[in-house]
């Protein structure tokens, strides 16, 4: 009698836990009360992309790619960067990073050369980890192409959320150029180009959605 309570206890048990999970994927799902990170943004859909199999690949690698002789440097030193450019002088690399700042490798060091937000406080201060940015990356700035100008010395700076930016040789606060376009507001400044005569071509990734957005979409 005891072992055949036990077994029945155990049955009652799964079935509990299985309709336990089954509630909460349901949950996740329909998303009832309204909490996911996607809620204020109703019209946001989701397509399946087909890649190819690896058996479509071609198998030889190209020698010729200097990309194979490549070496990973300065590993942990930086936090996200983005965009890598160096000046007229062929100084740097400079990059864009995680706390919304450009910095500068001076051959020894990494040293802040600009920033884009004007309102940085200590809540820009480094953290331990690239996603605890997302919260106030709106605030902190984060730039990510970054371009110099060749005959002028200015750096170019496509920011995610202040747009289109430029800073002079010296660094310091960044100037806003442009925050939209024909009425509408860039919501994902990403990348830049500057030609030789001083033309910067620039992209906006999406028009509905701000880079920490889409980050806290994929995250979670």
């Amino acid at each position: 009698m005891a072992g055949g309570e036990a077994v029945g206890g155990g049955r009652r048990r799964v079935l509990i836990s299985a309709f336990f999970f089954l509630g909460l994927a349901l949950y996740c799902a329909v998303d009832p009360f309204k909490k996911g990170p996607m809620v204020d943004f109703p019209g946001f859909e989701t397509y399946l992309v087909d890649l190819p199999p690896w058996s479509a690949l071609p198998p030889e690698r190209d020698m010729e790619n200097r990309l194979q002789r490549a070496e990973q440097r300065f590993l942990g030193q930086v936090q996200g960067p983005e965009s890598v450019a160096f000046d007229p002088s062929g100084r740097g690399p400079y990059s864009g990073v995680a706390d919304g700042r450009v910095v500068f490798w001076d051959g020894k060091t990494w040293s802040s050369f600009a920033y884009t937000s004007s309102n940085r406080s200590e809540i820009c201060d480094p953290k331990p980890s690239v996603f605890a940015y997302l919260k106030y990356e709106h605030v902190c700035g984060r730039p990510l192409g970054i371009r110099f100008h060749k005959r002028t010395g200015e750096l170019y700076i496509a920011d995610a959320y202040f747009g289109l930016l430029k800073v002079g040789p010296q660094g310091g606060l960044a100037m806003p150029l442009a925050t939209e376009a024909e009425g509408m507001r860039f919501n994902f400044t990403n990348d830049l180009d500057v030609d030789e005569e001083g033309n910067v071509y620039f992209t906006d990734s999406s028009t509905n959605y701000q880079r920490r957005y889409v980050l806290l979409a994929l995250s979670n």
